[in-house]
Order: C-alpha cells, then sequence, then structure tokens
C-alpha cells in the first residue's frame, strides 16, 4: 500500500482526490464489481457525467468515508 496522497483521475489532473466515483460496465462486470475512479473537487460533476451518461455510475462518495466492497 502506497502513502502516496490519491490524485484526481481526471486526464493531466495533479490535484488530491477528494470523492470515490463507482461504477461497473454490465457488458463485461458483474452487477456486484465496482470500479473506482478518484476525483478532486474540480473534476467530480464532469466525470460523474462521462459515467452516467453511459449507465456506468453506480456512487459517488467522499473518500474519507469510502470503503472498498472488496474489504468488507
Amino acid at each position: 500500500m502506497s502513502d502516496e496522497t490519491p490524485i484526481c483521475s481526471a486526464k493531466g489532473c495533479r490535484f488530491d482526490a477528494v470523492w470515490v466515483l463507482a461504477w461497473n460496465n454490465p457488458k463485461i462486470h458483474t452487477p456486484e464489481r465496482r470500479k473506482t475512479w478518484l476525483a478532486c473537487e474540480e473534476h467530480r460533476e464532469h466525470l460523474s457525467q462521462f459515467l452516467g451518461v453511459r449507465g456506468f455510475l453506480k456512487d459517488v462518495v467522499l473518500l474519507a468515508a469510502w470503503e472498498s466492497p472488496e474489504a468488507s
């Protein structure tokens, strides 16, 4: 596990991540599978819309409150 601060998943962004966007592609993932993107405040809405219009977005959670389904 890395001690580095997680950064935003938006292309070219180097800001600290604040949000976790949990998603899955139903064509290739089982319903319970969650992939994650991280987002800073500036890119949360853009990344959420990108996933949302494709029907992939499942949840948006503060990074500090995120618990990976695999960890439970």
